[in-house]
């Protein structure tokens, strides 16, 4: 197995932040099925719920349903609509156009790697949303980088 290379964390991220913009706009031209039908392509191809449980923390989730170890769970967040996630609003239908980050610092071992940094967020209507993110990697028996670990949050605001 080759290890990680540090392009190939860039690269996700890309991978990453495209898919969520190709979801905001599968949303806007075609409504719910087709934004669905996105989310799923990505799920399958970033995440690595194949290789077991992902340990995934969204910005927007709370109570009972705050960790998604599940690739529905997943989705739920990420399209909303769905009676096990009511509160999900559906973070991929906001209508973004833009995902940049920014690197604060990563860490590599062999075939498993960890990022963290800040992910900012442009939609439509040229609002910005920065969050801290933090997400941990590994190479699946094909190669590809797997997301095993996405934990997102708001950044703290002190009183």
């Amino acid at each position: 197995m080759m290890a990680i290379t540090e392009q190939e964390l860039v690269d996700a991220r890309k991978v990453w932040g495209d898919a969520l913009v190709a979801v905001s706009k599968a949303f806007e031209e075609g409504g719910i099925d087709a934004a669905t039908d996105v989310a799923n392509g990505a799920l399958d191809a970033a995440y690595g719920y194949n290789l077991g449980p992902v340990l995934f923390k969204p910005t927007l989730a709370s109570g009972e349903k705050t960790f998604r170890p599940t690739r529905e769970g997943a989705l739920a967040y990420f399209v909303g609509h769905s009676d096990d996630y009511p509160l999900d609003g559906g973070f991929g239908i906001k209508g973004w156009r833009n995902v940049e980050s920014e690197t604060s610092a990563s860490f590599i071992e062999g075939d498993v790697a960890m990022w963290m940094g800040w992910v900012t967020f442009t939609d439509k209507d040229g609002n910005v949303v920065k969050v801290d993110k933090s997400w941990g990697y590994k190479k699946d028996d094909d190669g590809n980088l797997r997301i095993v670990l996405h934990h997102s949050s708001l950044p703290y605001q002190p009183e």
